[in-house]
């Protein structure tokens, strides 16, 4: 069986636009006809996915598999380290908890996953004609070269020809090219076969004496300048320019809470879409104000992050809201603060051995333990005002949760999900506004709340969405790069169908 063709994006920087750039050659080669795999050796995200199988893995690398029209597989993210504070994380192998660890720690062992790493590329190798590869942060950090599993050094171990890509949007990215280009080994530079930039807005013949001095200096082509494209694309935790919206501009504001750890934010993207919706992020009472619908998200860290609300002030805004008739909302880590009781006896959520109290707005109660539940559920919305919302999603917990209350919903085995008392629910699912119909349920209650008319706009899935978003992303990359040469680069020629 034939071996992929591989190309491998490399950024000058975190930020620099990499999960992007590689979401749209997933789908460039796939609208070519090729059969394509993302691929990411290490990823560091808060924002993770359960696959089919219940195994958990990186969401970037889940768009880039709906990108390329492939069930997301955990072979394309074999390592996922999801923060839990400053300095450790929980690390995730092959889609299983390996256990919490400090950085250095980590350090130690990740060596010791090169075999894990290139058995799952190896695997996808055999499947798909070409593997995207995405680096992480930047090939130039000297300090952590020497151990690299996941830039240059997965490159060698992988053959992989590079792109390198620099953000001229956060400006200097001259020198971020240039400077990446230098700090290489020559054997490393050799393996570039173009620079890009990403994220250009305005005329690009004003960049061409630049473009061609670093070409000068280099010894390697640009081989795109990428405009800035106004996509609605799924972003990866803290760098998402999502979690600064803060204003409400439309008839309805729904108010997320920004928590300290908050994780799978784009559980929330679906609500954006919709024209009587605004969506914003609040960290204090003062921004929170009065909403039509206040959002408790999923968190990394649940009882911190309960702690947080309780002392900045947010936990009393919430109630009062709540006791007033406002909706309120939880999602995973939110469904739980919700709750009555938070019970983490040996300490594997919050570090020690501790019960606190929730908001009380919820009859659960939650004790922490070492095993996650990760499946995909299919459910039907049971509580009051919402009822009748088929979702499609997935659980991703720890904690186990006690209702004494009425469930959110029923899933397609049947049994009892979530909770709802009065105007509060709370539920396990992610994804659970993907499908548009809770989205359509919940503008509803909230418009007659309101005493406005709910908005005669056609229900649009958020999949249908995704790929409209992935099409325009595809399209503005195409034109920007020198699709010829990046075929090239891997020993392929375009086909050029599209």
């Amino acid at each position: 069986m034939s071996r992929a063709k591989c190309i491998m994006v490399q950024g000058t920087m975190s930020g620099a636009g990499k999960s992007l750039l590689c979401t749209a050659l997933c789908r460039i080669f796939a609208q070519d006809g090729y059969r394509v795999a993302p691929f990411k050796s290490q990823n560091m995200a808060l924002n993770s996915f359960v696959t089919r199988d219940g195994l958990e893995m990186g969401r970037a690398q889940v768009v880039q598999a709906q990108a390329a029209g492939m069930e997301p597989d955990v072979r394309m993210n074999p390592i996922l380290l999801k923060p839990s504070s400053d300095v450790g994380s929980q690390v995730i192998v092959n889609g299983e908890v390996r256990g919490q660890m400090p950085a250095a720690a980590y350090f130690k062992l990740k060596k010791s996953l090169i075999p894990d790493i290139l058995a799952a590329y190896n695997s996808l190798a055999k499947e798909v004609d070409i593997i995207v590869i995405e680096g992480a942060g930047s090939p130039a950090e000297i300090n952590l070269k020497a151990d690299d599993i996941v830039n240059m050094g997965l490159a060698k171990l992988v053959d992989a020809p590079v792109l390198l890509a620099g953000d001229i949007d956060r400006g200097g990215v001259f020198a971020q090219l240039y400077g990446t280009v230098e700090l290489l080994e020559p054997a490393e530079r050799a393996r570039i076969k173009g620079l890009v930039i990403n994220k250009f807005r305005g005329d690009a013949a004003i960049l061409k004496p630049g473009l061609t001095m670093l070409e000068e200096k280099t010894h390697l082509p640009v081989l795109g300048v990428v405009p800035y494209l106004r996509v609605d694309i799924e972003d990866e935790d803290s760098l998402s320019s999502r979690l600064e919206s803060n204003t409400a501009v439309k008839p309805l504001d729904a108010a997320i809470l920004r928590l300290p750890h908050i994780s799978n934010f784009t559980d929330f993207m679906p609500l954006e879409q919709h024209p009587l919706l605004s969506v914003r992020y609040v960290q204090s009472p003062r921004q929170l104000g009065a909403p039509d619908v206040v959002i408790l998200p999923g968190t990394k860290n649940t009882i911190d992050d309960l702690l947080w609300l309780r002392q900045c002030g947010l936990e009393a805004a919430v109630q009062k809201l709540a006791a007033s008739g406002t909706p309120v909302l939880g999602v995973c880590g939110g469904y739980q603060m919700l709750g009555e009781t938070l019970a983490d006896p040996e300490g594997t959520e919050s570090g020690r051995s501790q019960t606190v109290r929730g908001l009380g707005l919820l009859p659960i109660q939650t004790v922490f333990t070492d095993a996650k539940h990760r499946t995909q559920d299919t459910a039907t919305v049971t509580a009051p005002q919402l009822a009748g919302a088929v979702l499609t999603g997935y659980q991703i917990h720890t904690g186990r949760t006690t209702v004494q209350g009425v469930p959110f919903c029923r899933l397609a085995d049947g049994s009892a999900e979530g909770c709802v008392q009065g105007n509060v629910a709370g539920t396990y699912l992610h994804g659970l506004f993907d499908t548009g119909e809770l989205t359509e349920k919940l503008v509803q209650l909230l418009c007659s709340r309101k005493g406005i008319s709910p908005a005669e706009a056609p229900l649009l899935s958020m999949e249908e969405y995704r790929q409209q978003q992935f099409d325009l992303l595809a399209d503005g990359v195409r034109k920007a790069l020198d699709m010829n040469a990046l075929y090239a680069a891997m020993g392929l020629e375009g086909r050029n169908t599209v």
